[in-house]
């Protein structure tokens, strides 16, 4: 574990020397899909590691962490980065994580709601109040600010236009993984829907399109990477489902050659990658794009060559 942290700290000080926008982290538990389940005690880190990279949780669980925690945690990350966090929030995609915490499946989208209520809330200051279902506060002298005002931007994680729809009403950025033709119609949700909400949010959107991608010097040598890659990955990401035996999300590619043509991992020589990119990304109606370009067990000078190809491909084409 500590090599792995040591690795991602050099691809996030490399991200910030090639110019790329921010890193995000996802949190998980109990798996080893995700080896931060703390995401801001690692990007705390990265903060003091990087001068323009903006970072943040995409996303952090409300549903398990008070809001009042996690409003004080995204102050923190805030100012120790000179505001630049980014704040995604979610309820979890996989009850049984938040199940060992001791929280019941049913009370995780009432707990979801009320917990981005409040801590919405508590981005603008002074004292809070607020009583439901699951949380309950009385006068809370809110000491701590965000550095950015009124907050930093936020995300949500979704592949439904229904979400697209409140993110778009509440000024926040949207990411998205599917299939490109898919992830338009969450688009196309966003944009019509922000249409219609003018004056939610006064800068421009992202919306974010997610893909694993390997770059290598031919195409025999890229696939080699991602290949024994993507299934460690894969049975990382299934471990939880395999241990409790819950059926797998009907979307999720079992293959590699399938992760290929559902277009989650786009694969092979730089010209390649670069027009399957830039395709998807103008397909799906994106403008922003989420490279995971270090995942299973991909080693690290192959996810550096990649970073340093997307900076000298890409960068003058998507965020």
């Amino acid at each position: 574990m500590a090599r792995q942290y040591a690795d991602r700290l050099t691809l996030t000080e490399a991200c910030d020397r090639l110019g790329f926008y921010a890193y995000h982290l996802a949190e998980h538990h109990f798996s080893p899909h995700g080896r931060s389940p703390s995401p801001n005690l690692f990007l705390s880190s990265v903060a003091q590691r990087t001068r323009q990279l903006r970072l943040g949780p995409l996303v952090m669980l409300l549903s398990l962490s008070h809001p009042l925690r996690a409003f004080e945690e995204i102050c923190m990350l805030d100012h120790l980065s000179g505001g630049r966090a980014e704040l995604g929030i979610g309820r979890g995609s996989l009850p049984i994580e938040l199940g060992y915490f001791g929280i019941d499946p049913d009370a995780v989208a009432g707990r979801y709601f009320e917990a981005s209520e409040i801590l919405m809330e508590a981005m603008r200051g002074g004292n809070l109040s607020y009583r439901g279902d699951h949380f309950e506060l009385n006068n809370v002298p809110l000491i701590l600010r965000p550095h950015q005002r009124p907050h930093p931007p936020t995300w949500i994680a979704t592949n439904r236009p229904e979400s697209a729809r409140w993110a778009a009403t509440n000024g926040a950025n949207v990411a998205c993984v599917g299939p490109a033709s898919l992830v338009r119609r969450i688009t196309d949700a966003f944009r019509s829907e922000e249409g219609l909400s003018s004056g939610a949010n006064c800068n421009a959107s992202f919306l974010g399109l997610l893909r694993m991608i390997v770059v290598g010097q031919s195409a025999e040598h890229a696939y080699s990477l991602a290949a024994p890659a993507f299934e460690r990955w894969l049975n990382n990401f299934k471990f939880l489902y395999d241990l409790h035996a819950i059926p797998v999300p009907p979307n999720l590619p079992l293959t590699f050659d399938a992760a290929i043509e559902s277009e989650l991992c786009v694969v092979g020589t730089a010209p390649v990658v670069r027009r399957a990119l830039l395709d998807q990304v103008d397909e799906a109606g994106a403008n922003y794009l989420l490279c995971q370009v270090a995942f299973g067990d991909l080693p690290l000078d192959a996810s550096l060559y990649t970073a340093m190809t997307i900076q000298s491909e890409l960068m003058d084409r998507v965020g």
